[in-house]
């Protein structure tokens, strides 16, 4: 099935649960892999197209070219316009029950905002969220569960131990990875660190929405 304007990919593990995923900077067919893998866990799930505001149907890899690409859309980007995508991506799949929201990257930071200025929401995972650190004093209104790498040149462990010394409610996990540590298409890609995020971000998923 498909929600006009959103992908959406479907388990049956439980009908009432319901998540929606927003993918990093990289990677639409990416995101589809990452989405994919939750459906394979028994979850129905829901990845709004954010760039498509402003390059319809964009398909970015990991090519130099394709980088400068994800950052020149993240430059246009704004978040408001953002939480509304997100906003509407769960306003998609509300009635089937909780909904859940994770990000990677800059999605990441969108979950966290999301989790922060939005309702509706029954927890959020952000995986290493650029921009999170300089959105630390943000209130969430959902339980959060946070994944950063220790060797993550853009988002310092200095920082991330801030952030969870700030939000202390918050679950903040680190590890010894670099950025993009669960994404098996880049070099930095950490399959014991990834496992272990993974691992407790679906136990967290199971605690919340079931």
């Amino acid at each position: 099935m498909r929600v006009p304007g959103f992908p959406r990919w479907t388990g049956g593990r439980q009908e009432s649960s319901k998540f929606a995923g927003r993918p990093g900077i990289a990677g639409r067919q990416i995101g589809g892999s990452v989405c994919d893998g939750f459906a394979a866990d028994g979850y129905a799930v829901i990845a709004p197209a954010l760039f498509d505001r402003y390059a319809r149907g964009v398909d970015i890899g990991y090519a130099p070219d394709d980088i400068a690409r994800g950052r020149e859309l993240k430059a246009l980007a704004q978040t408001d316009v953002a939480l509304r995508d997100i906003a509407a991506a769960r306003d998609a799949v509300s009635t089937a029950g909780k909904v859940g929201v994770i990000g990677y990257c800059w999605g990441g930071f969108i979950a966290w905002m999301a989790a922060s200025r939005l309702t509706g929401f029954a927890c959020a995972v952000p995986y290493y969220g650029g921009g999170m650190l300089d959105a630390a004093a943000e209130r969430p209104q959902c339980p959060v569960m946070a994944h950063f790498g220790e060797r993550d040149a853009m988002i310092p462990v200095a920082g991330v131990r801030k952030l969870a010394a700030a939000q202390p409610q918050a679950q903040v996990f680190t590890y010894d990875a670099d950025h993009g540590f669960t994404c098996d298409h880049r070099p930095s890609y950490d399959a014991t660190a990834a496992r272990l995020a993974r691992e407790r971000t679906l136990q967290f998923l199971r605690r919340h929405i079931g």
